[in-house]
């Protein structure tokens, strides 16, 4: 099982970036996606989720109405497209997985998923 991220880049603040991460190895209808984020210095946490059985999404609070996260059953794919960017966007983010059999519900705690990508840079920046 793996997963990995497509490459980030730098944005103009207010700019937009999508993210994909590809599964290999599975099937996304049966594991949860995560988008997680990491900036210098501070904690791996959860920007986004999407349950396995359902494609029920959550979203941390900073990025509600600007991200969205979708799942592509056929592609295998799950992509974060993130709009309406911010400095405060800029960090290393992640794309995880872990096995579920969960409706409506995706972990929030990086410590629920088992199979991680290699991280890609996001920077926000003038």
């Amino acid at each position: 099982v793996q997963v990995m991220e497509s490459r980030g880049g730098l944005v103009q603040p207010g700019g937009s970036l999508r993210l994909s991460c590809a599964g290999s190895g599975f099937t996304l209808e049966k594991y949860a996606i995560g988008w997680f984020r990491q900036a210098p210095g501070k904690e791996r946490k959860v920007v986004s989720c999407i349950s396995s059985k359902d494609g029920t999404p959550y979203y941390t609070d900073s990025v509600k109405g600007r991200f969205t996260i979708s799942g592509d059953n056929a592609q295998n794919t799950v992509s974060l497209q993130m709009n309406d960017l911010e400095p405060e966007d800029t960090a290393m983010y992640y794309c995880a997985a872990y096995r579920s059999d969960a409706y409506y519900y995706c972990a929030g705690s990086p410590r629920e998923y088992r199979h991680w990508g290699q991280g890609t840079l996001v920077a926000v920046s003038s």
